[in-house]
């Protein structure tokens, strides 16, 4: 940690309102893990700042260590719950988010913990502009099916949708869990929702109470699924 601290942003609520660079444009991963999407993409897109998130410091080391590695200058990481997320980011100021291969909480109470429950979309749509996207994947077939549903449901537009991301050869950039899931012929779900004139966001209120949101192991039934 000591040697990477200049990756992590230790106070990030005092950057609110500054983090966007004239002529840049400002990304959010939430959950990157050991960071192996989140340096490709920052070297990938030099002309945009990425912000990642991930709550596992063990994880979140070697991920700084990689950025580090490849001496990126256009990547930080936070040590933050993304539920704070209104704390540290101005009304949109992000361009897009990523959520990729998030815990699927898969017990009906504990539904609202899911990056993809309406309580985070609204965070989401309050942080985005108009236009501004939600780049989500998972191996998960019901989290993936009850996701797209909570996107609708909260009026977000969806640009993108297939239930086989890589059917047709390797598409994007991979996180670590992605290489495993495809070598075991598990296929990616990925969805991109965009930000529209009908999304809710924070002043609709409380969101809606999740019940009967419990999801099944679908992992045996998860290979080869049509896109």
């Amino acid at each position: 940690m000591e040697r990477c601290k200049n990756y992590l942003v230790t106070e990030p609520e005092t950057r609110k309102g500054t983090w966007k660079k004239p002529g840049r444009s400002l990304k959010l991963e939430i959950g990157c893990g050991k960071g192996s999407f989140t340096c490709a993409l920052a070297s990938a897109e030099q002309e945009c700042d990425l912000v990642a998130i991930e709550k596992v410091p063990d994880a979140m080391i070697l991920a700084m260590e990689r950025a580090q590695a490849a001496k990126l200058n256009n990547v930080c990481f936070l040590d933050y719950d993304a539920a704070r997320l209104r704390e540290v980011f101005s009304p949109g100021e992000l361009e897009c988010i990523y959520i990729n291969f998030c815990d699927p909480w898969p017990k009906s109470r504990d539904a609202k913990f899911r990056l993809t429950a309406p309580a985070f979309l609204r965070i989401y749509a309050d942080l985005l502009p108009q236009g501004g996207e939600v780049f989500f994947k998972t191996d998960n077939g019901p989290l993936f099916e009850w996701s797209v549903e909570q996107f609708k449901n909260e009026g977000w537009q969806i640009r993108k949708l297939t239930r086989d991301l890589h059917a047709q050869g390797i598409c994007g950039i991979l996180t670590d869990y992605e290489r495993r899931f495809l070598e075991e012929g598990v296929a990616i779900k990925m969805l991109v929702a965009r930000r529209g004139m009908n999304t809710l966001d924070g002043r609709a209120g409380e969101p809606p109470r999740l019940r009967n949101a419990a999801l099944a192991d679908a992992r045996a039934n998860q290979k080869q699924e049509g896109s």
